[in-house]
């Protein structure tokens, strides 16, 4: 069971948002009053949005990228987006290992070292890091949920040390429930979760397991968060479609 007071309310806005709509959605956040002492809000924009985002919203909501570059430094790295140019830019945050990165989009994705490796080239860089894992609807319905996440848990051990956990906030996504509106019930989501921080116990340290917040996706919303939060071990959220809703405030106010 987890002992963290304070949930990570993530939103992931992926490949949507205009100049206009971007500028909508920061005012009503911006103007969606307190957020609660026991909400850390972070929001994954588009890299195009991101230093507009992060100059516009209020001060307790942070900024993420959507993904960190494999190679670090500056050079020939078309199209990529470095730890380093994230850090110098004052992102603090990004997102790794999206079940959508690692599906890939009509070509090959990103394999789990992959994902091992911007992590820690994200942490290296000082910023924090939401890693994604979960697994795909057959690996539940043939009893391997827990084999699929704790493959991909592996690689991000390997690449860090016991001190860079401090920066991973582990997000849990059930890929069938991604965008489709199916939610994994509150028991399902619990029993991983548990699982998880089982794994880190086991496989890295007690204190690691007890620190690191586990947060769910997979189809949350305002609807059925309270109910999902309630559960010991679901240490909040990151949220899809409906980070781009009024509901997102729903959420965020949870953990009062």
């Amino acid at each position: 069971m987890s002992k963290i007071t304070k949930a990570l309310i993530g939103g992931n806005w992926k490949c949507n948002g205009t100049v206009a709509s971007v500028k909508s959605m920061i005012a009503g956040l911006n103007g969606m009053g307190p957020i609660p002492a026991t909400s850390e809000v972070v929001i994954g924009v588009p890299s195009i949005h991101l230093q507009a985002a992060k100059a516009a919203f209020r001060p307790e909501i942070a900024v993420s990228a959507q993904d960190v570059g494999f190679k670090t430094g500056y050079g020939a790295y078309t199209g990529e987006l470095s730890a380093d140019m994230l850090a110098d830019s004052g992102i603090s945050w990004t997102l790794t290992g999206h079940s959508e990165r690692r599906v890939g989009f009509g070509y090959p994705g990103e394999t789990s070292e992959v994902v091992g490796i911007k992590t820690k080239n994200a942490i290296s860089h000082g910023l924090s890091v939401m890693a994604c894992i979960g697994e795909q609807l057959s690996d539940r319905e043939s009893g391997k949920t827990m084999d699929v996440c704790a493959e991909q848990l592996a690689a991000i051990k390997a690449a860090l040390t016991e001190e860079d956990w401090a920066k991973v906030v582990i997000a849990y996504e059930p890929v069938w429930a991604i965008g489709t509106g199916v939610t994994a019930s509150p028991e399902q989501a619990q029993e991983t979760h548990a699982e998880i921080r089982s794994w880190l116990a086991k496989n890295i340290t007690s204190s690691v397991a007890d620190n690191t917040r586990i947060i769910y996706g997979g189809s949350a919303n305002g609807k059925n968060c309270a109910e999902l939060y309630a559960k010991p071990d679901i240490n909040g959220f990151l949220v899809g479609g409906a980070s781009l809703k009024d509901e997102f405030q729903t959420i965020i106010n949870v953990t009062k």
